[in-house]
């Protein structure tokens, strides 16, 4: 009988090695695109009616409250002046209206 032993060529196993997990580094993860913090705060200020100052790339000065939101638009509501909707492009910064704070 001619039995044929069946291994492999060891060009193959070599090749397996490098590109096996034991001579690699682990990889980088890298951070989500989607952290969800903008939608946290904008639901907390929300909830809260939180009195809120936005500045605008132009430099005009907003003040409000934030009554919804979506991905390009924020709604600005104030009281005894017409509510807005503001393109969130044209926002420098946000924050919170200290002096109407207790």
């Amino acid at each position: 009988m001619n039995r044929k032993l069946i291994r492999p060529n060891i060009n193959e196993v070599k090749d397996k090695d490098s590109g096996g997990h034991k001579n690699k580094k682990p990889q980088r993860s890298f951070p989500p695109d989607i952290t969800r913090a903008e939608s946290y705060y904008y639901l907390k200020q929300m909830n809260n009616k939180t009195a809120m100052v936005i500045v605008l790339k132009d430099g005009e000065v907003l003040k409000g409250f934030i009554e919804w939101y979506d991905k390009t638009c924020i709604k600005l509501n104030r009281v005894d002046e017409a509510n807005l909707l503001i393109f969130k492009h044209n926002i420098k910064y946000i924050h919170k209206d200290y002096n109407k704070l207790d």
